[in-house]
């Protein structure tokens, strides 16, 4: 069974950066395709950023298009999601998620993921 945890989150002033790691256990990440999705109160969760098994492509929502960055180290069984220029809006519960299907059109879909972590909370405030 696949085991997600996600760590980083925390308490930021608007433009500050935090870096998010989801650390995976159970079996090796390079099998697996990665994202990380958000819900803020009373929203929908949805797709911030993802990536293919072995890192070649990833796609990214417009919202944090040139602010956010994927990453993963599958040596270490780890995906990062920096985060630069933080503002109110992205105040949220980060999940990541993985599964072991990948295509660039449906990989900031919930439904394109099997396994999930249990979210770290991310707060941008002043």
């Amino acid at each position: 069974q696949l085991q997600l945890v996600e760590s980083g989150g925390g308490l930021v002033q608007p433009g500050g950066s935090l870096r998010l790691s989801c650390a995976v256990s159970g079996y090796a990440l390079g099998s697996y395709a990665v994202g990380w999705f958000r819900q803020a109160p009373g929203k929908e969760r949805e797709g911030v950023a993802c990536m293919s098994r072995m890192g070649s492509t990833t796609n990214l929502a417009d919202s944090v298009k040139g602010r956010f960055t994927i990453t993963r180290d599958n040596a270490k069984n780890t995906v990062y999601l920096q985060m630069n220029s933080l503002e109110s809006e992205d105040t949220a519960i980060y999940y990541c998620a993985a599964d072991r299907h990948f295509t660039t059109v449906s990989c900031r879909l919930t439904s394109s993921y099997g396994y999930w972590g249990q979210g770290t909370q991310v707060t941008v405030s002043s």
